[in-house]
């Protein structure tokens, strides 16, 4: 169903494409949006337990796509460095498709607490509980990934060998 990626020497392993979603702090949602277009847009997210988390507003452009087709593709870009003799940047990359939903009940409470770490975990334990707990303006998403790919340069392939 998924492609095969066609320069499979650049593939990451499981592990690094893990450690990818881990180390990023944002990445862009697509989705289908209005009108047959496009719609993509950047959030902040946690990867846990294979899953990807992101906290959205209960209206919107991203809330009305994802009700209507909750067929999604999420990537992050973990290095970019610009080669400019060799015309070209040295990258790191990841892409995952799946499906996206609306978390509830102790799902979403975890997933809160993951997002909550990732972003303010140098935040004291009691002001890191109020928040979770007095925040209900924010829906929590998950994607349930299908299918996840990391990419990087070939030049960073060469390094390693």
């Amino acid at each position: 169903m998924f492609r095969k990626m066609r320069r499979s020497k650049q593939l990451l392993s499981m592990e690094d494409t893990i450690a990818v979603m881990d180390r990023c702090t944002n990445g862009v949602l697509a989705c289908h949006g209005n009108d047959d277009y496009p719609y993509a847009v950047p959030v902040s997210y946690v990867y846990f337990n294979g899953k990807i988390y992101f906290h959205s507003a209960k209206e919107g452009h991203k809330i009305d796509a994802i009700t209507k087709n909750p067929k999604v593709s999420f990537s992050v870009i973990d290095e970019d460095t610009i080669v400019s003799e060799e015309y070209t940047t040295y990258f790191r990359s990841v892409i995952a498709f799946g499906k996206a939903r609306i978390v509830q009940g102790d799902e979403r409470l975890k997933a809160f607490e993951v997002l909550v770490e990732k972003y303010s975990g140098d935040q004291p334990e009691e002001a890191k509980h109020k928040e979770i707990a007095g925040c209900t303006r924010a829906y929590i998403i998950a994607i349930d990934v299908e299918y996840i790919t990391g990419k990087e340069a070939i030049e960073y392939v060469k390094q390693r060998k």
